[in-house]
């Protein structure tokens, strides 16, 4: 098992190129499946969970290689070619795998797919994905763990989800494509993904509108084309470092992401007390590492994403007075907070809400990363604490993070990777 040993940092300074995002690269994967040939997509992390995806994939008939540091090359064949069956413990390894649905089904006219699984922090039903998969002409079933659907051919129609779902909408989009008419989706997620998402398909020959406001119209095309797509940067990656620079104090430029995909997220930071400045693809941001209480809800995109909450939490451990952060997306994401507490922290839940008592400094300790991002809230603590930190299982954090540790090395902190 590898570890991170963390050293008290005083000051991050210097600039960070941001990885390309884990919640569009694995739609886009996915999206190829819709379209015979050699698709390119740039700026693709070196992350575990991609690597997960690919071998996915693999297992549909449809291969994949690195043609550089961040290009990834993916070959799909004919469809009689494809399989419909994609491998079972492989799709239960990841959450992101039920946004397989719709391309495989579109494609092949029936797919089987494990009830995925992935990060521990409480359900997210697959209902939502049934009820529009059903919408749109498809005999849908749960049977022995597993979602199976069929139809001779999808049909488009007007369609409310019931909760504006960043994976319902994916695979909405990816069904109706290719679908016979017109598709409405109210209520669509709007998140940068999803937009990332759609352009991408308008590349491969797609006819949609809307994307990034809460309607989104899909106009059936016969057939796709492969594309060449470069993916958006990681707005979760980019919000661990402002959390992290915030915590510990100094000043870092952030290249490669749009302001503009963070903008509620931003203006809660600089009331925090962090100074920022922005231009259209690049973020600066500073501190001196003395923090302001501030109340924060976790809601649907354009709000505070709930992938954020546990590195602001960690950063809000130690400021001034007393925050409350609430989860209004999943229940029982709250894992993380004991292993936070061992660094001093003064936290508790009450419902949905976490309360936190700003102390003036954290010690260092010894904690187990249990999934992504309450993973890098632990780096967030870690290099905050006071002495040295132990994080145990960081396979955790690897799967979302390209390259975590020595980016943040290079930016002047100390850590060092250990078998335990």
């Amino acid at each position: 098992m590898r570890a991170y040993r963390i050293e008290h940092c005083t000051s991050l300074d210097g600039s960070v190129e941001i990885q390309g995002a884990k919640n569009s690269v694995l739609k886009l994967m996915a999206a190829s499946i819709l379209a015979s040939g050699v698709h390119v997509l740039d700026n693709v992390p070196k992350i575990t969970d991609v690597e997960i995806m690919r071998e996915i994939l693999a297992s549909l008939g449809v291969e994949s290689a690195w043609r550089g540091a961040h290009s990834l090359e993916i070959q799909v064949p004919q469809a009689h070619d494809l399989c419909s069956r994609p491998d079972y413990e492989l799709v239960k390894s990841i959450r992101a795998s039920v946004v397989l649905l719709g391309p495989i089904l579109a494609r092949t006219g029936e797919v089987a797919l494990a009830t995925p699984g992935g990060d521990d922090f409480g359900d997210r039903p697959v209902d939502i994905h049934e009820l529009a998969l059903t919408a749109l002409g498809a005999v849908v079933e749960a049977i022995d763990g597993q979602l199976i659907a069929k139809a001779d051919r999808l049909i488009g129609c007007d369609l409310v989800l019931e909760f504006p779902s960043h994976t319902a909408t994916d695979n909405v989009l990816m069904a109706a494509v290719t679908a016979q008419g017109v598709t409405t989706i109210d209520n669509a997620a709007r998140e940068p993904e999803v937009i990332d998402l759609a352009n991408a398909l308008n590349e491969m020959g797609a006819r949609i509108e809307g994307a990034g406001t809460s309607r989104i119209v899909v106009e059936g095309v016969e057939r796709l084309k492969p594309m060449h797509h470069r993916v958006i940067g990681d707005r979760v990656v980019a919000a661990t470092y402002l959390t992290a620079v915030g915590a510990v104090g100094g000043r870092i430029r952030i290249e490669g992401i749009a302001p503009s995909n963070m903008l509620i997220l931003i203006r809660k930071l600089a009331r925090v007390g962090l100074i920022i400045e922005v231009g259209d693809e690049w973020i600066e941001a500073s501190s001196d590492g003395h923090l302001q209480a501030v109340d924060i809800q976790t809601l649907p995109y354009p709000g505070v994403a709930t992938d954020y909450k546990p590195m602001l939490v960690a950063m809000l451990s130690t400021a001034d007075g007393v925050s409350v952060v609430s989860e209004n997306l999943f229940a029982g994401r709250f894992r993380y907070l004991d292993e936070l507490r061992r660094y001093g922290a003064n936290l508790r839940a009450e419902g949905h809400h976490i309360i936190i008592r700003g102390v003036p400094r954290l010690l260092g300790t010894e904690v187990t990363a249990h999934d992504i991002r309450a993973g890098a809230a632990l780096v967030v603590a870690s290099l905050a604490a006071e002495g040295e930190s132990q994080i145990n299982a960081v396979a955790h954090i690897e799967r979302g993070y390209d390259a975590l540790a020595e980016t943040l090395v290079k930016l002047g902190a100390t850590i060092e990777t250990v078998e335990v």
